[in-house]
């Protein structure tokens, strides 16, 4: 396996929305982390230079915006708190396409094929709840004012 990892999905909903969710704090708190028993809490200054923490129970990874370009690509540096690791550089690019979005997600600069391996164990599980909450997000929601029982 490279030391490096691509992901390409198409994600239902506009650009926009996906984008929102990579940046709003808000929304990634709510998918942002491989393990939803996690308490996840999640920091997001996003301006070139600005700085993002997120708090996935004992786990931190921190980082700072390299490219932010709205609403169609985002790049960021990945840094686990308490390691010796150098921070390993994540690019996410977002295009329109018929049936939502496809986003290709490239994470790269690990050290070897192992930790880049263990992190597509995280990334995998994340995007799966990324694309479930733009479904909640974009499936019509139940009119709170209809009394159903």
């Amino acid at each position: 396996m490279d030391a490096e990892i691509r992901i390409e999905r198409v994600l239902p909903a506009t650009i926009g929305r996906v984008y929102d969710a990579w940046t709003r704090a808000e929304l990634l708190a709510r998918w942002y982390c491989p393990n939803p028993k996690l308490d996840l809490k999640v920091q997001a200054d996003v301006r070139v230079g600005g700085e993002y923490v997120v708090e996935m129970g004992p786990h931190v990874v921190r980082g700072s915006y390299l490219e932010v370009q709205p609403p169609s690509r985002l790049v960021f540096s990945w840094k686990w708190e308490g390691t010796e690791d150098e921070p390993t550089r994540v690019e996410v690019e977002l295009t329109e396409v018929a049936d939502g979005t496809r986003m290709v997600l490239s994470h790269t600069g690990f050290a070897n094929a192992e930790d880049a391996a263990n992190h597509q164990l995280g990334w995998d599980p994340e995007l799966t709840r990324l694309a479930d909450l733009l479904e909640s997000v974009t499936a019509p929601q139940p009119d709170p004012a209809v009394d159903r029982g």
